[in-house]
């Protein structure tokens, strides 16, 4: 079986690119690769670097229709010459030029749903219009949303993968050594959130707990790990402003975007993942590969991943009295904070790049059993 897979973005930005590098890593025997970019930029160069074929069509804007038909056009012709078997999106603005394209070539296509959709969004509502003999979805939270959306497509649920052998704690440095390492205090409860800068992600939520949580731990302090967005420029400045304004800059530290985010995770006593209705939450997962104790929001992905006070904590969105006691409840009791790290560590191995590419082709062949 080979596949096209089309994909917008050549650089990581979030956890969608990274899934694609994962897959691209475990090559199976019996599938082969075709990813076709609608740019340049390092995420292609690292697929081309393992043998993978690739190729670039520059797609434009949406609104230039005859750059849009030359898109199509350019994908049905790859895909042809090289008698593809499947023509995948792998995210949704891909679908909107890969049906086309499909219709034109004759070959089948599938696309993933990496986020939660909705009927007022006018993306997941074209791409779902769009002929397509299925669809891949993140989690379950993000397959019934979109299995509520019109027409009704076949959906499965393929979860996202982590890197296992990256967050493995036995491979890093102890705890101490990385804070001396990174300029982190090394006696103190530290409380660390790692994300994009964007309001959803939850960073505001997080630092409103930081009060209560310095009431029970005067000593504690928080590190903010993760760069600005381009669609919400000013969510940092309004986190210095929070940070200010609740009298916290000797408490809360924002690093900015890291390289070496297992690092920066080993450093931390408690993971918190803050997001609203986050669609999976690979973060969630990174974190309990290293055996860390994790408050997750209370809706979405992480519910799917964690089991509440077996391997994590789940707390609503938006409350920070309900995090910051979350929080608490596992400096207080470190006893507790390692039985939930240790069953953490346990959970986060269902979710390997191995498992990830015999789920993502046994989904594909169910969706589409005539494809060999």
């Amino acid at each position: 079986m080979k596949i096209a897979i089309i994909m917008p973005l050549a650089e990581q930005r979030g956890g969608a690119e990274l899934v694609l590098w994962h897959l691209m890593q475990q090559r199976q025997v019996d599938v082969d690769w075709l990813v076709i970019f609608f740019e340049d930029g390092p995420l292609l160069k690292q697929i081309q670097a393992l043998g993978v074929e690739t190729h670039i069509v520059p797609a434009g804007r949406l609104r230039e229709p005859l750059r849009f038909i030359a898109t199509v056009k350019k994908i049905a012709a790859i895909a042809k010459q090289n008698r593809v078997d499947v023509i995948f999106s792998w995210m949704t603005k891909a679908q909107l030029y890969s049906s086309w394209a499909a219709m034109l070539s004759g070959i089948p296509t599938l696309w993933y749903q990496q986020g939660v959709p909705s009927d007022r969004g006018w993306l997941d509502t074209t791409a779902t219009m769009l002929p397509a003999s299925g669809v891949l979805a993140c989690s379950k939270t993000s397959a019934v949303a979109q299995a509520s959306l019109q027409p009704s497509r076949p959906v499965r649920v393929v979860y996202p993968s982590v890197e296992l052998e990256r967050f493995d704690p036995e491979k890093l440095q102890s705890t101490g050594e990385l804070r001396r390492r990174l300029g982190l205090p090394e006696d103190v409860p530290l409380i660390g959130i790692v994300g994009r800068l964007q309001r959803w992600k939850g960073i505001h939520v997080l630092i409103e707990a930081m009060p209560k949580v310095l009431q029970s731990y005067v000593n504690a302090q928080c590190v903010v790990v993760g760069g600005k967005h381009e669609l919400e420029p000013d969510y940092p400045a309004y986190l210095e402003n929070r940070i200010a304004a609740l009298g916290l800059q000797d408490k809360v530290k924002m690093v900015g975007l890291q390289r070496n985010i297992p690092e920066w995770m080993q450093a931390m006593d408690v993971i918190v993942h803050a997001s609203n209705n986050e669609p999976f939450g690979m973060v969630v997962i990174e974190a309990m590969a290293l055996g860390k104790p994790v408050v997750a929001g209370g809706a979405g992905g992480p519910t799917e991943i964690i089991t509440a006070d077996i391997n994590g904590i789940l707390s609503p969105y938006g409350d920070a009295n309900a995090l910051a006691s979350a929080i608490i409840r596992y400096l207080d009791d470190p006893g507790f904070a390692e039985k939930i790290g240790a069953a953490a560590r346990v959970r986060s191995l269902d979710f390997s790049t191995q498992t990830y590419a015999k789920n993502f082709i046994a989904a594909v062949r169910d969706l589409l059993p005539s494809v060999s």
